[in-house]
């Protein structure tokens, strides 16, 4: 544990020393990136939709289920405007997503991510069986 303190001290002088000069990652990294925050938003909105295909007809019929309903279909219509905006900010986004990831590529990845890949690869499974991407 005391190694682990001392460990993340020095980076965070160095990340601190440095923050003029943030490492730009590679294409590699940005790429894997972008295709695991892809499934992430699919696995999202798969999930939501399957729920709400799930709630809906039970709750049909009965005076506490037709509020229900209202309330289910308002939340679908603000969840989608919330992944809109948050498309549209992606943009902005973009330069400090980048810095974060050059940061994390230059001194974190070489001591984390192969235990980080190997966790997520580990987790997909699970997450392929209770929240898919794709619809089954």
């Amino acid at each position: 544990p005391q190694m682990k303190l001392v460990f993340g001290l020095i980076v965070a002088l160095q990340v601190s020393l440095c923050l003029c000069d943030v490492p730009a990652p590679s294409q590699e990294l940005v790429d894997k990136y972008q295709g695991l925050k892809s499934v992430f938003y699919k696995r999202l909105e798969n999930g939501f939709e399957n729920f709400m295909e799930f709630i809906v007809p039970l709750a049909e019929g009965t005076v506490t289920g037709e509020k229900a309903k209202e309330v289910a279909e308002q939340t679908q219509q603000e969840f989608q405007t919330a992944t809109s905006v948050l498309l549209t900010l992606e943009p902005l986004e973009d330069k400090a997503r980048l810095g974060v990831l050059g940061l994390y590529e230059e001194y974190l990845r070489p001591y984390w991510g192969e235990q980080l890949d190997k966790t997520i690869t580990a987790i997909k499974p699970l997450l392929d069986q209770w929240l898919p991407a794709e619809d089954h």
